[in-house]
């Protein structure tokens, strides 16, 4: 199964609300995205009342149908008084949430989510519904989080594995230039999973270091290329914590752009995602952009 996206150029902007805090910041962080592409807004509640049908009382149902509507609303009126330009509008889903953010994704295009901790050091941690909307989606989404009180660095950052990464790289010097920013291609190859390669010889490691380097060359000369007036920074770097490496840099940046990988699950199911990208989710200090990828990737351990 292949995912398919659309650019920044054309893609809409949808953001999930629950009623919360991150949601909400989420909801204003994503009004600025759609602004800095020049495209509509969508503000998605999942209420999942049909799911829960069964054994809650009608009232209660309406009761969730009013505070939602009542939150959407809210949540648009928010947006429109700091955004007064942007076309907003707002659907209220009797689906979950997650479902809810799939299915208005394929519609419109990128998927918002907040930062679902609830404090201490769980707020350092992504919530459930944003895990499992990033684990499936077969459009873009971006995870708000690190935006509380800290100042834009001008930088949009992003991870390079290899030249199949292109596309990725090509996707984040687009959001560069949305974000009026410099773009910095950041390598990071684990050492660890190179040792079986190389023999107790320095010049094996240099060799590896090397193709590494000519691997992250390539992708930007290439972005160079197609981009001649963005500013351009390229990084190699060795470690034995791939994620570690990006969760520091991302202290330095305002989006971090990568292709996301998934992992096989019970009975084949490609719903978890790998233990990079799913370190970047849970403590990445800027907002993560992860873009699917093909069924291929689904496979890669990263």
């Amino acid at each position: 199964m292949e995912s398919t996206f659309r650019t920044p150029d054309t893609s809409s902007v949808v953001v999930g609300v629950d009623g919360s805090q991150p949601a909400r910041v989420a909801a204003l962080w994503a009004a600025k995205e759609a602004v800095r592409r020049d495209r509509p807004l969508h503000i998605v509640y999942g209420a999942d009342t049909d799911g829960r049908a069964l054994y809650l009382s009608a009232e209660t149902i309406e009761r969730v149908r009013f505070d939602g509507r009542e939150l959407l609303a809210d949540t648009a009126k928010a947006v429109s008084a700091e955004y007064p330009g942007l076309n907003v509008t707002t659907e209220f889903s009797r689906t979950g949430a997650v479902d809810s953010l799939h299915r208005a994704g394929a519609l419109h295009g990128t998927i918002v989510v907040g930062n679902r901790g609830l404090g201490g050091f769980n707020s350092l941690m992504l919530g459930s519904v944003g895990l499992d909307v990033a684990a499936a989606a077969m459009t873009p989404v971006i995870v708000v989080r690190g935006i509380d009180g800290t100042e834009e660095t001008g930088t949009v950052l992003a991870a390079v594995r290899d030249e199949g990464d292109l596309l990725y790289a090509r996707y984040a010097a687009r959001e560069a230039e949305l974000h009026k920013a410099s773009l910095r291609l950041l390598h990071v190859w684990n050492v660890l999973e190179s040792v079986g390669e190389v023999v107790t010889m320095l010049d094996g490691v240099d060799a590896i270091a090397d193709g590494h380097a000519e691997t992250l060359r390539a992708v930007t000369d290439a972005i160079c290329q197609e981009f001649p007036d963005l500013e351009v920074r390229a990084d190699a770097e060795k470690s034995v914590s791939v994620a570690g490496v990006l969760v520091e840099a991302s202290r330095h940046a305002d989006l971090l752009v990568m292709g996301g990988r998934r992992v096989p699950g019970p009975l084949g199911l490609t719903r978890n995602l790998g233990r990079a990208t799913h370190s970047l989710l849970h403590h990445a200090h800027c907002p993560v952009l992860l873009i699917p990828r093909t069924g291929s990737d689904f496979g890669n351990r990263s």
